[in-house]
This record gives C-alpha cells, sequence and structure tokens, in this order.
C-alpha cells in the first residue's frame, strides 16, 4: 500500500475498456446495422440489450431509448482486408462516408498516419469511423 491508503503504482491492476452502452431508436436494428457493416457475428440479446462483441472482450451494449438520442463518435481499429471490406459494404448499401470528422471530404478516404480511414453514420446518427492505423503511429 502507498500512502494514505492508495496502492502504490506496482499495486495496480491492468485496466482494459469492458463495454458501453450505445442508445438507439431501435436497438436490434442498429446493432444489425453495425455488426453487418463491420464484418462481425450478429449481435446477440443480453439482458435488455443487443450486444456486439468485439475483440478482446470488449462489447458495444445498444439500448432502445425512449428519448432523444446524442450522437456520439465510435472509431474501429481494423485491418487493411478488414477496412476492404467495410468500404465494400457502405458502397453497396449507398451510405454515404467522408474522410474527414467534419464531413467536408464525402466520398473519400484519408491516409492519416499512413493507413486509411473513413467515416460514416450509422441509422441513429452516430459517427463511426474504421482506421487501419492508431492516429500518432505513422506519417503525417
Amino acid at each position: 500500500m502507498g500512502t494514505r491508503g492508495v496502492p502504490a503504482e506496482e499495486d495496480h491492476m491492468a485496466i482494459e475498456f469492458n463495454h458501453t452502452i450505445v442508445y438507439a431508436r431501435d436497438k436490434r436494428f442498429s446493432a444489425e446495422f453495425l455488426a453487418r457493416i463491420l464484418g462481425l457475428p450478429a449481435p446477440t440479446p443480453m439482458w435488455s440489450f443487443m450486444t456486439v462483441a468485439l475483440e478482446h472482450g470488449v462489447a458495444l451494449d445498444f439500448a432502445t431509448s425512449e428519448g432523444d438520442i446524442k450522437p456520439q463518435h465510435y472509431a474501429f481499429l481494423v485491418s487493411e482486408d478488414d477496412f476492404n471490406g467495410i468500404l465494400a459494404r457502405i458502397s453497396a448499401e449507398e451510405i454515404p462516408y467522408w474522410a474527414d470528422p467534419g464531413r467536408t471530404r464525402p466520398q473519400q478516404v484519408n491516409h492519416n498516419d499512413g493507413g486509411r480511414g473513413v467515416y460514416f453514420k450509422d441509422p441513429d446518427g452516430h459517427l463511426l469511423e474504421a482506421i487501419t492505423r492508431p492516429y500518432g503511429s505513422g506519417a503525417a
């Protein structure tokens, strides 16, 4: 134990992100949209949620909201092959996409950090992003 009852730094366990709730007008529709576009397995029901499972035990739990949806931003780090599939599915469904979060570069892909990235909206207006390189990891 460190000073004042606070655990010393070496006593800390690794902290991992586990899940978050994504509010939607229709939890099933929105969860299925995300899973389909990202090429993930179909969502599964868990309690009152529809859960989309990601890598490392992370989950997005979709919940139906009775009120207005405040759009959020969700970014997904994907492989080059997965990016190709995501962009193909976005294009096939004629979903507008952008190279930037301000949505000033329509139907374009960015090449930030030497990778590729694209922004698109889900049915509830959440701004989703697929990137192949983490920000700050490569070339300008």
